[in-house]
C-alpha cells in the first residue's frame, strides 16, 4: 500500500462509446476516492490520433454524469495539474523520453514499417512470438537503419534488459514475476511526436500524483514495462490493482449477444441509473455472498480493494433486468411518476403515449398511478402499454376475440349478458373507490352465478383492452365512474 493521500484516475481514450467494463473501473475508483476523502481525476487520452472520434468525450462524460460519477478533477472541472487533455501535454513526454534516452534506458529507432512487417512476417514463418528483434539497440544498428528511412523521423523504444526479471506487485494478485527475456522493447513515442499509453501513462500519473492505479487484468502483460519505466524515471510506483475481467453467463469474452453495450444504451433502454451502479459494483467486488441491493451510500461505507476478486465478474442480463425491477419497486412514488412522465411524454415514435393522448401529463394523476404498475414492470419503456389506456381521451378499442377469450368464444350472449348487467352496476355504485367496486363486482358475480374470474377478466379487457393490467378495481377507481361506465357501454354494443 501507499502512505499517499488517495487519488485516482480515469483514463479513457475518446475512440468510441465508453465500454461497461470502462464503468465498472470507473466506479471502483470513484468509491475508492469518496471512501477515503481522496481524489477523483477524469484524465482524457487522446493521443491516439487516427481512431480519435469527436463525440466520445461527450459520450465519456454523459455515461458518467449519468451514474452520478463526478470527477474531481479534469475536464470542465480544472484542477492543479491542468492540461487533462493527453494531447495538450506533449512537451512532458518529450522531455521524459530525452531523459530516458539520456540515461540509457531508451533508444531512437528508424527501422521503417516495411522492414518491421518483413521482420514479424519472419517471425510468423518461426513460430516465434511477435517482438522488435533490436537493431536499433547498437549504434552501429541504428546507423544503418537511418540510411534506409531517409527523412523519417525516428520513434523511441524503451530498452528492457535481456536477463533477470521484473518483479509487479498488484494488490489483488500479489507479487508476479515477469522474465525480461520474454518482454519487448516497446515503442514510447511515436514518430509523429505523440506518446504511447506506455510513455504518457506514467509520466502522467506521476504529475498527477496518482496513487492507485485500477485497471482490468488485460493490462498485467504490460506491467512489468511500466514498472521499468517508473523505475527509469525515478517516479514512486502507484498501488498496481488489475480488476478481473468480464465474461457472458457462459464464460465467454464478454459480447453484444450476452446484453454487453455501452452505458448510454442502458440509460436508452430505460434503466435506472442506481440499478446499473449496483450491478457493475457487484462484477468483481463483493460485500458477502448474499447481499445484492446496495445503496450507493452503502458502497462508499463498506467499499475496500481486499473486496475486490480475483474470479472474473460474470455479466447477467436477466440478473441486471432483476435488478433494475427492485429499484423501480424501491424508488419513491413521485420520482419514479416523474421518470415515467418523461418516457410517456415522448412522441408515440419514440416510444411515448399515443398521439391523441393529452400532454402534458398530469404529474398528480400519474402519481396514483405509479403504485399500480410498478410491481409488473422491469424496465421505465414497459410501462407505457401498462399505462397507456390511463390517458386515453376517447377510450379504447378492445378487441372482440380477446374480450371473448377462450372462456365465452363459443357462448357470446353471456358474454353479452354478464357486460350487460356489469354496466348496470358500475351506474349504481356509490362512493366509487375500489372497495365499494370489488363488493359491488363480486355479489354480481355471485347473483350470476359466474366466476369472479371470469366476470372481471371481460371487464379488464372492455376497460383497458389488455387481458393483463394493473389490479382491476383500482385501476376503475382512478379511470373514475365516467369514463369506467362509458368503456363498459362500448364493449356491450361492440359484442
Amino acid at each position: 500500500m501507499t502512505n499517499r493521500p488517495v487519488r485516482v484516475r480515469l483514463a479513457p481514450s475518446p475512440t468510441g462509446t465508453p465500454h461497461i467494463g470502462t464503468m465498472r473501473q470507473a466506479i471502483f475508483d470513484w468509491l475508492l476516492a469518496r471512501k477515503t476523502g481522496g481524489k477523483f481525476v477524469l484524465r482524457i487520452e487522446d493521443t491516439d490520433r487516427n481512431r480519435f472520434v469527436p463525440t466520445a468525450l461527450e459520450e465519456i462524460e454523459a455515461s458518467l454524469r449519468w451514474l452520478g460519477l463526478n470527477w474531481d478533477e479534469g475536464p470542465e472541472v480544472g484542477g492543479p495539474h491542468e492540461p487533462y487533455f493527453q494531447s495538450e501535454r506533449l512537451p512532458l513526454y518529450k522531455e521524459a523520453a530525452r531523459k530516458l534516452i539520456a540515461d540509457g534506458h531508451a533508444y531512437e529507432c528508424y527501422c521503417t514499417p516495411e522492414r518491421l512487417d518483413q521482420m514479424r512476417a519472419r517471425q510468423r514463418e518461426l513460430k516465434e512470438p511477435p517482438h522488435y528483434d533490436g537493431r536499433c539497440r547498437t549504434e552501429e544498428g541504428r546507423a544503418a537503419a537511418k540510411a534506409e528511412a531517409g527523412d523519417r523521423r525516428p520513434v523511441v523504444r524503451f530498452f528492457m534488459p535481456d536477463e533477470g526479471e521484473t518483479v509487479v506487485s498488484d494488490f489483488v494478485r500479489g507479487e508476479i514475476t515477469f522474465e525480461n527475456a520474454r518482454l519487448d522493447d516497446a515503442v514510447l513515442l511515436k514518430s509523429d511526436g505523440f506518446p504511447t499509453y506506455h510513455l504518457a501513462m506514467p509520466v502522467d500519473d506521476h504529475e498527477m500524483e496518482i496513487s492507485h492505479v485500477i485497471r482490468n487484468e488485460e493490462w498485467l502483460p504490460s506491467a512489468p514495462l511500466h514498472r521499468r519505466i517508473f523505475d527509469a524515471l525515478g517516479y514512486e510506483l502507484p498501488v498496481f490493482v488489475h480488476t478481473a475481467s468480464i465474461l457472458g453467463p457462459d464464460r465467454s469474452k464478454l459480447s453484444k449477444r450476452h446484453g454487453a453495450q455501452s452505458v448510454l444504451e442502458y440509460r436508452d433502454a430505460g434503466y435506472l441509473p442506481e440499478a446499473v451502479f449496483n450491478f457493475l459494483g457487484l462484477l468483481g467486488w463483493s460485500l458477502d455472498d448474499k447481499t445484492e441491493i446496495i445503496s450507493r451510500e452503502e458502497f462508499i461505507q463498506h467499499f475496500t480493494l481486499d473486496r475486490i476478486q480475483k474470479s472474473p465478474g460474470i455479466f447477467n442480463i436477466e440478473k441486471l433486468n432483476w435488478m433494475n425491477a427492485e429499484y423501480m419497486r424501491l424508488m419513491p412514488v413521485e420520482r419514479l411518476a416523474a421518470l415515467l412522465i418523461e418516457w410517456l411524454e415522448r412522441p408515440e415514435s419514440e416510444g411515448g403515449l399515443p398521439s391523441n393522448a393529452a400532454r402534458p401529463l398530469d404529474f398528480d394523476y400519474t402519481a396514483r398511478i405509479v403504485p399500480l404498475v410498478r410491481e409488473r414492470v422491469k424496465l421505465l419503456p414497459e410501462a407505457r402499454d401498462m399505462m397507456a389506456f390511463f390517458y386515453l381521451p376517447d377510450g379504447v378499442e378492445p378487441d372482440p376475440a380477446q374480450l371473448l377469450g377462450k372462456t365465452f368464444r363459443d357462448n357470446r350472449s353471456r358474454a353479452q349478458l354478464l357486460l350487460s348487467e356489469a354496466l348496470v352496476a358500475a351506474d349504481q355504485v356509490e362512493g366509487w373507490s375500489h372497495e365499494a367496486l370489488e363488493a359491488a363486482f363480486r355479489d354480481l358475480a355471485t347473483r350470476m352465478d359466474a366466476k369472479p374470474g371470469d366476470l372481471f377478466m371481460l371487464m379488464r379487457v372492455a376497460l383497458t383492452a389488455r387481458t393483463v393490467a394493473p389490479p382491476l378495481f383500482e385501476t376503475m377507481e382512478i379511470i373514475g365512474k365516467e369514463r369506467s361506465v362509458e368503456r363498459l357501454r362500448v364493449a356491450v354494443n361492440l359484442l
